[in-house]
């Protein structure tokens, strides 16, 4: 039987307990990892990431995908640095290793220094919190000011880290030069993945602006990924779609031109279902359906385009008494996708 379009849960970097019971008790058959809290200073290997799928089958979920190594897996293969080879050659073993785990994607970013927010502020539907970004605010000088995303395998339920953790590089790095550097990744890696038959899946730059704190964001618009799909050339490169980031380049234009362009393609391996109200470079996360795209015609968009893969919450508002995962925020989520996917059906 051919797969579905289907939700999971994920965004965690442990399968505890409660978080497999959760998924359990929100009706998902499916569950995903960020930047998981395995042995292994430079790379994974089989035993463990065997171990997590065990894990996760044990409580009758499939382990979908893993997103993101940590940062310091391949920081200096983004920045073009001395000792990129070393750490290419750690990269590609960890990428076998999935494959032979059973696992069958491997999400990943190509932001040395992560993923940016200026703040967490009570101006969600009803106060919640959510996290915001103002561009003229998220300077280096500022950085203690600032939220990073979690880029290491520490754990914790939160998604960022404490405030003042952005590593800025020690000189600048222009668009060329990020455009050669990903070249050389994409180069040394994709062969391994097809071999291995694991699919890499490839995330916005968050927030897509041109520059932040000296790097250059290659990935901030539909020609940064089209440009990325042909350097590759290859069946195993493909989107973590993450519809929030498309639709801070663009609003609903930018997330169905990208649904319809690579979904037809084949290269949507799975997606972040969630939005914002603003664009690139001022923008606060909010729930799904009052942001900047109808959660419908987004989900139609998927169906028509031939999508047959996971759907995932991701930085949901955190709601009254929530937990710092946002359990409350999450069901939300997770109840709206699984509401538009029984009317999608009903169509």
């Amino acid at each position: 039987m051919a797969e579905q379009m289907r939700v999971a849960v994920g965004q965690v970097s442990q399968l505890t307990d409660e978080i497999l019971t959760f998924a359990q008790q929100v009706g998902v058959g499916g569950v995903q990892v960020n930047t998981p809290q395995l042995p292994g200073r430079q790379r994974w290997e089989v035993a463990d990431l065997v171990a997590l799928r065990q894990r996760s089958e044990r409580f009758g979920l499939r382990l979908e995908a893993i997103e993101n190594v940590p940062l310091h897996f391949y920081d200096k293969v983004m920045l073009g640095l001395p000792g990129r080879d070393e750490q290419l050659e750690h990269y590609q073993a960890t990428i076998r290793n999935i494959g032979r785990a059973g696992i069958p994607i491997l999400g990943y970013h190509f932001m040395p220094n992560s993923v940016w927010r200026t703040g967490r502020e009570p101006v969600g539907r009803g106060g919640a919190l959510v996290t915001v970004f103002d561009l003229s605010r998220a300077q280096p000088d500022r950085q203690r000011e600032l939220l990073v995303a979690r880029s290491s395998n520490s754990g914790g339920d939160d998604p960022f880290d404490a405030r003042g953790l952005i590593p800025i590089p020690e000189r600048q790095l222009s668009e060329a030069q990020m455009w050669d550097n990903y070249t050389y990744f994409s180069k040394a890696v994709m062969p391994v993945a097809e071999e291995a038959g694991v699919k890499l899946a490839l995330h916005p730059d968050d927030p897509p602006v041109e520059s932040l704190g000296g790097v250059a964001r290659l990935f901030r618009n539909f020609a940064g990924f089209r440009r990325a799909m042909e350097i590759a050339d290859s069946d195993a490169w493909g989107l973590d779609l993450c519809l929030g980031c498309w639709s801070e380049m663009g609003g609903e234009p930018s997330v169905l031109e990208a649904i319809d362009y690579f979904g037809s393609r084949g290269k949507i391996l799975y997606v972040h279902f969630r939005d914002v109200k603003g664009t690139a470079d001022n923008f606060a996360e909010c729930f799904i359906g009052e942001g900047n795209y109808r959660p419908f015609q987004a989900m139609r968009a998927l169906k028509r385009a031939g999508f047959r893969g996971f759907l995932l919450d991701d930085h949901v508002p955190n709601m009254v008494d929530d937990s710092p995962y946002g359990h409350r925020g999450r069901a939300h989520a997770i109840g709206y996708m699984q509401g538009l996917l029984e009317a999608l059906a009903a169509e």
